[in-house]
């Protein structure tokens, strides 16, 4: 295929994937009282999940710390459309997010024609690794990270003569940015993966620079959480799992090269 025969089938792509995040945008769109109610604001809610098993458990430990959320976050809206336009942004990024697995594959499609037998084999089960981790990671954010930042960002206060009227925007876009960050840091064993098979990582690289990866770790960590102690540990743990992991898929694929020579 010539230059111009991939960008028009890189085109074809693009709008598949483009009509596939409008159309569950749409869907979003108009779930409006399920999307906000039970998804997007539930994480400020006594009655999440995650804010009733901390409740539970500080009840159980004599820890009444522990408790998050017990009081709704009350939110304002200060601009004439802001809820109008918070909704349309809100329906397009849960669109995105939902019909992530069907623009991984899309690309991958796009990408597939062009590998070697033996490359397509070795990325069997691309699209569901890839997908997989972004969700997991939206999903560890969402119920985890978010309520936990809502309850100490939502509380804190540098004098009691300051009230907190937070505004919907702003909360919106505290939940989107931590959940999208969590999602793109779970490909780190994907990004690993990929540099390993063209050489630039290796395993002894990775066990190597453990400390420094440590200390990346936990300011990612201190990034995309309230600056507490406590969440920064609950992020950073499974960040350092991955990159453990992460140093498996990398030896595993040094061995195959070993082998195959």
């Amino acid at each position: 295929m010539t230059f111009w025969s991939h960008l028009e089938e890189l085109r074809s792509h693009l709008i598949r994937s483009a009509i596939a995040i409008v159309v569950c945008a749409i869907g979003a769109f108009i779930a409006k009282d399920f999307l906000f109610t039970r998804v997007i604001l539930a994480p400020k809610e006594p009655y999440f999940l995650t804010n009733r098993a901390f409740c539970w458990l500080s009840q159980q430990l004599s820890m009444p710390a522990l408790c998050i959320n017990a009081e709704p976050v009350k939110l304002i809206n200060i601009e004439l459309a802001g809820q109008f336009t918070t909704h349309i942004v809100v329906s397009l990024i849960v669109g995105i997010v939902i019909s992530t697995p069907y623009i991984v594959w899309e690309f991958w499609r796009f990408v597939k024609p062009g590998l070697k037998d033996t490359e397509k084999a070795h990325s069997r089960g691309a699209v569901f690794v890839i997908s997989g981790l972004f969700l997991t990671g939206i999903l560890f954010a969402y119920f985890l990270i978010v309520p936990l930042s809502i309850n100490f960002l939502g509380s804190y206060q540098v004098s009691g003569l300051v009230e907190n009227q937070i505004a919907l925007r702003s909360f919106i876009t505290t939940v989107t940015t931590i959940t999208f960050a969590a999602g793109i840091l779970f490909e780190l064993p994907v990004v690993v993966f990929f540099l390993a098979k063209v050489g630039i990582l290796t395993p002894a690289t990775l066990r190597k620079q453990r400390k420094l990866a440590f200390v990346i770790i936990i300011a990612l960590a201190a990034l995309i959480t309230p600056p507490d102690i406590f969440s920064q540990i609950m992020v950073g743990l499974p960040l350092f799992l991955l990159y453990e992991i992460s140093i498996r898929i990398a030896q595993r694929e040094v061995d195959k090269a070993e082998a195959a020579a």
